[in-house]
C-alpha cells in the first residue's frame, strides 16, 4: 500500500512538474505590450497555419508585430509510414523550424489528429490562447472542409468570437476588452457559400521566404503526410539537394498562390488600387467573420499596415 501511495505521489509531482513548465512556456511566450499588433492563426494540423497566412505573418512580422501559429491538433497521424508520439515530436519540430524562418511563434496543442471535436473544453483551450496572445486578429479555417479537423477548427474559433470577452466564461484568464477581427483563410469550397475575399494581400516581397519556410515541413511536403508513399517521397529531391527541394517548392507554390493572385484580383485592387494590383503575382486571401469585430476601411488598413494609402 505505501509503495502504490508513493509511486502516486511521485506521477502527481511528474504531472504537476510538466504542467507547470508547459503553463510557464505558454506565459513566457505572451508577447510585451508594446503597441504592436497581436495575430494568432489557428490551423487543424501542423502545417495548415504555415500554408494559410505564411506570406502575410512574415509581413506583419518584419514590421514587429506578434503573430503566433497554433496547430490544433498534434499532426500524429499524418504519414503514410509513421504515427504516434514520435510523428507529433517531428511535426512540432518542423513548425517550430518554419516559424524560425517566418518569424513567427509556434504552438503545437497536444490533440489527436483525426480525433478533434467541437467541445467545451476545446472551446475554452482556444478562448484561452486568444486571450492570453491579446489578439488583435484571428485567422482560421472556415468551417466547412474536406477534413473534419479542419471544420471543427472552424467551429471552435467561430464559437470563441464574442466569448472572449465574456469576464465570467473561463474566469482563470483576463477577459479582452474588445472582441478581435475574426479571419477565415481561402478555401475553394462552394456549399454551404463560396469563400468571399474581403481582403487580399500581395505577397510577392515576402514569396520566397514562405516557401523557404515550408521547406521545413518535410513530412508533408517531401513525403506526402498521411497520403503519400515510399514511391512519392522517393521523386522528391533528397536533403543533400537543398536548392532542388526549395525549387520543387517553389514552382508547387508558384501555381498555388499565383491562382490565388488571379482569383482575388478585384479584392486587390481594392487595397492596392488597379494599377499596382495588376502587377500582384502571389496573393493571399481572407473572409471577415460575421461573429468577430466588423472592422471599417480605415480599420482594416490600420490592422494591415503594408497596404498603400489609398
Amino acid at each position: 500500500m505505501r509503495r502504490l501511495w508513493t509511486t502516486s505521489l511521485s506521477l502527481l509531482f511528474v504531472v504537476s512538474a510538466v504542467w507547470a513548465t508547459h503553463h510557464a512556456s505558454a506565459q513566457e511566450a505572451a508577447p510585451p505590450d508594446d503597441g504592436k499588433l497581436r495575430i494568432i492563426v489557428f490551423g487543424a494540423h501542423p502545417d495548415d497555419a504555415e500554408y494559410g497566412a505564411g506570406g502575410t505573418a512574415v509581413k506583419w512580422a518584419r514590421l514587429g508585430h506578434h503573430v503566433k501559429l497554433v496547430s490544433v491538433t498534434n499532426g500524429d497521424i499524418g504519414h503514410w509510414a509513421m504515427a504516434g508520439g514520435a510523428l507529433a515530436r517531428r511535426r512540432t519540430a518542423e513548425v517550430r523550424e518554419a516559424s524560425k524562418v517566418l518569424g513567427t511563434t509556434s504552438q503545437v496543442l497536444d490533440i489527436h489528429d483525426g480525433e478533434l471535436l467541437p467541445t467545451l473544453e476545446n472551446r475554452k483551450k482556444i478562448v484561452r490562447l486568444i486571450r492570453e496572445w491579446k489578439a488583435d486578429i484571428v485567422i482560421s479555417h472556415r468551417p466547412w472542409d474536406y477534413h473534419p479537423d479542419h471544420r471543427y477548427v472552424g467551429v471552435l474559433v467561430q464559437d470563441a468570437a464574442y466569448m472572449v470577452t465574456v469576464p465570467f466564461f473561463c474566469p482563470d484568464t483576463p477577459p479582452l476588452k474588445k472582441n478581435p477581427v475574426f479571419l477565415y483563410d481561402s478555401d475553394r469550397f462552394q456549399k454551404p457559400y463560396p469563400f468571399r475575399p474581403d481582403i487580399a494581400v500581395a505577397i510577392d516581397d515576402v514569396f520566397e521566404t514562405k516557401i523557404r519556410a515550408i521547406v521545413k515541413l518535410e513530412s508533408q511536403v517531401f513525403e506526402g503526410g498521411a497520403n503519400g508513399s515510399a514511391e512519392r517521397a522517393a521523386k522528391s529531391p533528397p536533403a543533400s539537394q537543398p536548392e532542388a527541394r526549395l525549387e520543387m517548392v517553389r514552382r508547387a507554390w508558384d501555381r498555388r498562390q499565383g491562382a490565388e493572385a488571379r482569383k482575388y484580383r478585384a479584392a486587390l485592387e481594392r487595397w492596392y488600387g488597379p494599377e499596382r494590383a495588376a502587377k500582384v503575382k502571389y496573393a493571399e486571401a481572407f473572409e471577415i467573420c460575421e461573429y468577430g469585430r466588423q472592422p471599417s476601411e480605415a480599420e482594416i488598413r490600420r490592422l494591415f499596415p503594408f497596404f498603400p494609402a489609398p
